[in-house]
C-alpha cells in the first residue's frame, strides 16, 4: 500500500508518496512536470505508479522544491535544487529496494530526470520518457505566453510582449505566470536546455508521446532521439492516441500511455 512521507532534504523537506514493490525487483523515482501541469497529470501519474507497483517496481513519487507539498517557495526554485531532490530520492530508494533502478518523467520532468541520469555515479539504469520537452527555450516562451493570454482575458489586451517579458527577466525582475512565481535564474536555467545535449548514462532509455489520431513522435522529438541514438545510446519509442492530459482543462486519463508504458519496460525486463 501506498504511503506518503516527508523526506529530509537542503531548504527543508520535500513531501514523497512511495508504491512498495517486490523487495528484489526494480524502482523508479518520478519527477512531475512544470507548475499547473503537475496538478493536471496527478492523477496519470499515480495510475502509472500503481502500474509499476503491480509489476513489483518500487516507486517514489517526489513534490520537489517548491512544488506541491514539499517546502519552499516556488520563486525561490532553481534546477540545480530540482537535480538534487531527484539526487535524494535516488538515494532513499536505493536503500529501499535492491534491483535496477530508473527515472521516470512528465514533460519538464522528463528533461530532468534525462539531465540528473548524466551522472553515471548515481547508477541509473533507465529513463521513462513522457512527452520530453526538447527545448527549453521553446517551452519557457510558451509558459510566458500564458501571461500575454491572461493580459488580453483581464485587459482587453497585452501589457507587454515575450520579447519584454524575457528582457524583465533577464534585467533580474521576476515574473508571475498563471499564479507562479518565475525566478530569473530558474528561467535561465531552463532555457538553456537542449534535450539532445543531454545524453544520458543509461542502458536504455524508454521514449512516449502521446499526440492525435495518428500518433507519432513531433520531428523535434526524432531529432533528438537521433542524437542520443547517434551517441550510442539504446531508445525505444512509442506515439500513442490521446489527449495532453498535462494541459486539459478537466482531468484527464490516457489508458493507452499506461499500456504502452507497461509494454516498453515489460519487453526488456
Amino acid at each position: 500500500m501506498s504511503s506518503g512521507f516527508f523526506l529530509p532534504a537542503r531548504s527543508g523537506q520535500r513531501f514523497c508518496v512511495y508504491h512498495p514493490g517486490s523487495p528484489d525487483g526494480p524502482a523508479i523515482v518520478y519527477a512531475h512536470p512544470f507548475c499547473e501541469e503537475m496538478n493536471k497529470s496527478r492523477r496519470m501519474a499515480a495510475l502509472q505508479s500503481r502500474r509499476f507497483a503491480a509489476a513489483g517496481y518500487g516507486v517514489l513519487q517526489i513534490d520537489l522544491f517548491g512544488c506541491g507539498d514539499s517546502s519552499g517557495d516556488f520563486l525561490d526554485a532553481r534546477w540545480e535544487t530540482w537535480k538534487d531532490d531527484l539526487r535524494i530520492a535516488i538515494a532513499w530508494l536505493r536503500l529501499r529496494a535492491r534491483g535496477p533502478l530508473g527515472l521516470w518523467g512528465l514533460r519538464l520532468g522528463a528533461t530532468l530526470a534525462a539531465d540528473v541520469a548524466r551522472d553515471r555515479t548515481l547508477g541509473v539504469e533507465h529513463l521513462v520518457l513522457w512527452q520530453p520537452v526538447v527545448s527549453g527555450e521553446l517551452f519557457i516562451t510558451q509558459f510566458l505566453r500564458l501571461r500575454l493570454a491572461a493580459e488580453m482575458l483581464a485587459d482587453g489586451a497585452a501589457q507587454s510582449g515575450v520579447r519584454g517579458l524575457r528582457e524583465s527577466l533577464r534585467a533580474g525582475v521576476a515574473q508571475e505566470i498563471g499564479g507562479y512565481d518565475l525566478h530569473p535564474e530558474l528561467a535561465a536555467g531552463i532555457d538553456a536546455l537542449r534535450l539532445a545535449e543531454l545524453a544520458p548514462a543509461v542502458a536504455r532509455v524508454h521514449w512516449l508521446e502521446v499526440s492525435g489520431p495518428e500518433p507519432r513522435l513531433t520531428p523535434a522529438s526524432q531529432r533528438a532521439m537521433e542524437a542520443w541514438r547517434a551517441k550510442g545510446l539504446s531508445v525505444r519509442t512509442a506515439a500513442v492516441a490521446g489527449e495532453p492530459f498535462w494541459s486539459t482543462l478537466e482531468i484527464t486519463e490516457c489508458e493507452a500511455l499506461l499500456d504502452a508504458t507497461m509494454a516498453s519496460v515489460s519487453s526488456v525486463q
